[in-house]
């Protein structure tokens, strides 16, 4: 899909073909591996364009790739979303209401100087490009302009940046909890859980049978690899030490089934 931008009429605003249009997204941007933040959060992409139908269809099409987005039309709610949200990426429009890109790009610099900035205007003469890459921007795009170009160089701005491309078969994920068998991180909600070698492989095992019962004997088994010899008194120990961790303050996701067992299942 061509994205174009309206300088005088407003047939050439980018159009979104009515109930087509999030097919027709999934379409052009297609899905490749997940980038995520070194929490394992997804990446956060700031689009900022006065021109809402355009910045409207750039965000969807950039949430289909998994991402996290906002959206701003002018350089001051801009530099407000960047202090508060601190995106890993911006999309930012040269010709902007208040301020012009170059000035919003020279005070996003002081807040987050390593932040990756993606130029997107429909100027393109050279000497304007020279300006923007030379105050600092890292691409640059011109209207009109593809969905799959911006993904694909925003996804190279973002693998330099540091963002990871993760193989998500590494990743359990129960509701807001996520468990890397790669790293051996757990997140809920996006906040750290630190957990000792034990707690991560009873953690696993309940991840890998979310909503299923399983015994003390089954637990026993699998993440101590021996019988006990009748202490299965551990088992209860060892979930409650989880129970501090993954739901304290929260909305349980771990459940005991009198005479059964355990499970986990998403919160709510």
């Amino acid at each position: 899909m061509t994205l174009t931008s309206s300088t005088s009429s407003a047939s050439n605003r980018a159009q979104v073909p009515g109930s087509s249009s999030r097919r027709t997204v999934g379409r052009a941007t297609g899905r490749q591996p997940e980038l995520l933040r070194a929490d394992g959060s997804p990446v956060r992409v700031l689009v900022v364009d006065d021109e809402s139908s355009l910045a409207d269809l750039l965000s969807l099409a950039l949430r289909y790739e998994g991402w996290d987005i906002r959206a701003e039309g002018d350089g001051a709610g801009a530099l407000r979303c960047a202090r508060s949200w601190r995106p890993d990426a911006v999309v930012l429009d040269v010709m902007l209401p208040d301020m012009d890109g170059l000035t919003v790009l020279g005070r996003l610099r002081n807040e987050l100087p390593d932040v990756p900035v993606l130029f997107l205007t429909a100027k393109d003469a050279v000497e304007d490009r020279i300006a923007g890459l030379t105050a600092g921007g890292d691409d640059y795009v011109t209207k009109p302009f593809s969905l799959e170009e911006v993904v694909a160089r925003l996804r190279g701005l973002l693998r330099r940046a540091g963002a990871a491309a993760v193989r998500t078969e590494s990743l359990l994920t129960v509701g807001g909890l996520v468990l890397d068998e790669d790293s051996h991180e757990v997140w809920r909600d996006g906040q750290d859980i630190h957990l000792t070698a034990t707690e991560f492989e009873l953690l696993r095992y309940l991840m890998r049978n979310p909503r299923r019962v399983l015994s003390k004997t089954q637990i026993l088994d699998r993440v101590w690899s021996y019988d006990f010899g009748g202490q299965a008194n551990v088992v209860e120990l060892y979930i409650s030490y989880l129970r501090r961790k993954i739901d304290a303050g929260r909305e349980p996701m771990i459940h005991t089934r009198r005479g059964a067992g355990y499970l986990i299942k998403p919160a709510g």
